[in-house]
């Protein structure tokens, strides 16, 4: 076969590499009125995606499945970058729609790859000493728990940890008690990976912003699950990622960083786009300063593939409608809560009671079978979720997105019920 004859029989074969994806988006008219309950358009959602038939994909609180709109447009970015060799700089279309979905202003948002990125940016920015103090919980993830105590081998911080508590009251409560005076941050999951318990994110920010506390969530689960407001919630800084809940590309997320605090945090990289200026010729070379927005957080060649991935998730969330989501999928969380209350004694849930504090991921332990165990049938069984040996907390995780069926979370509870 010459070469010509491969490159026409792969042309062929792949006819997404000249075509794009074949599917149709949706469109707001196909929005019911009462779309919570309505099977026959969740089933038109979960056409938009590429998950196979075979598998019962429960696991989004791990990686959540892009649509084929958010493929497409990184793939068709893709291609015109390359056609034309774009530079992947700052883009502010993306900043801008990032800023709209989280409630923000487009100044007080950066871009970064992942969570753990944003963690980093605070943990080792803010202005604190040896001996301050740093509120956690015993409901980190390695990305949220690790930057700090890198932070406290570094320079002496000490972390104090809470536990979390039934009602957001208590967890308030449990706060409260571990302020001293030597308290400088807040550093809380808004939900944490763990048992995917809600925290009370503006009245967390409310105790600390009345103490002269910094606030700070690791917004892992938030953006995409709940109909999120950085602005009412009023925290000082908030990370998060686009390939979680908001179905965007993977290795892509944003920082949070509000105005009034902005030279608090001390940029620890910089690069392109972080300065008003530089002068390397002059006698001593100069910086001039930094970019007066949490632009200066973020730094040279950009992927504006993955941002246009960005923009196309988001639209596809505002299509269907932010609330309209979040309460689709607490819907969920709460019919699969409903069925595992039915199986008896021997399934305990971890997650929450209290509506409040729960989202979309639900959290339960089985008393006579251990979670890898139960782990490995699910498998079996074409299931794909997620255990949590982190901190002893041994639960089995089960998150639910817009894109899940109540046929899928029923054949999930028989499971279960064959189980115990």
């Amino acid at each position: 076969m010459n070469r010509q004859q491969f490159l026409k029989n792969a042309i062929l074969a792949y006819p997404a590499l000249t075509s794009g994806l074949a599917y149709a988006n949706i469109h707001p008219s196909q929005v019911p009125f009462n779309a919570i309950e309505d099977e026959t358009f969740w089933k038109l959602v979960r056409s938009q995606f590429p998950l196979t038939k075979d598998i019962t994909y429960l696991n989004n609180g791990t990686m959540g499945v892009s649509p084929y709109s958010v493929i497409d447009a990184v793939y068709q970015k893709s291609v015109t970058i390359n056609t034309k060799g774009a530079y992947g700089g700052g883009d502010h279309e993306t900043i801008e729609a990032i800023a709209r979905f989280v409630g923000a202003d487009k100044e007080e948002i950066a871009f970064t790859h992942n969570v753990t990125e944003g963690n980093n940016l605070v943990a080792q920015g803010l202005p604190l000493q040896k001996g301050d103090e740093v509120i956690m919980t015993t409901h980190e993830h390695v990305g949220g728990g690790l930057p700090w105590l890198n932070r406290a081998r570094h320079d002496g911080i000490v972390i104090k940890v809470i536990n979390l508590a039934a009602t957001a009251a208590e967890t308030i409560a449990n706060i409260e008690k571990a302020i001293t005076k030597k308290t400088k941050v807040f550093a809380l999951p808004h939900i944490p990976c763990t048992i995917g318990q809600v925290l009370p994110a503006k009245q967390i920010a409310a105790l600390a912003k009345s103490k002269g506390i910094y606030s700070f969530f690791d917004g892992a689960h938030g953006p995409g699950m709940l109909n999120l407001d950085l602005h009412d919630i009023d925290c000082d800084f908030y990370s998060s990622c686009c390939h979680k809940w908001m179905l965007g590309p993977k290795g892509t997320g944003f920082l949070y960083v509000k105005k009034e605090k902005l030279e608090a945090l001390k940029p620890i990289m910089v690069g392109a786009y972080s300065d008003t200026g530089w002068d390397m010729l002059s006698n001593p070379p100069t910086m001039s300063g930094y970019t007066p927005s949490a632009h200066r957080f973020y730094y040279g060649t950009q992927s504006a593939e993955l941002y246009e991935g960005i923009q196309a998730a988001i639209k596809f969330h505002e299509t269907i409608g932010k609330q309209v989501i979040e309460d689709r999928i607490k819907y969920l969380a709460g019919y699969l809560r409903d069925g595992l209350k039915t199986l008896g004694t021997n399934i305990e849930l971890v997650t929450p009671e209290e509506p409040s504090s729960r989202g979309a991921i639900t959290a339960f332990r089985l008393k006579n079978m251990t979670m890898q165990k139960f782990q490995e049938q699910a498998v079996k069984e074409n299931f794909t979720i997620r255990t949590v040996p982190e901190n002893n907390v041994n639960v089995i995780r089960i998150s639910t997105h817009l894109y899940n069926q109540k046929d899928e979370i029923d054949k999930f509870v028989d499971l279960v019920k064959r189980t115990v």
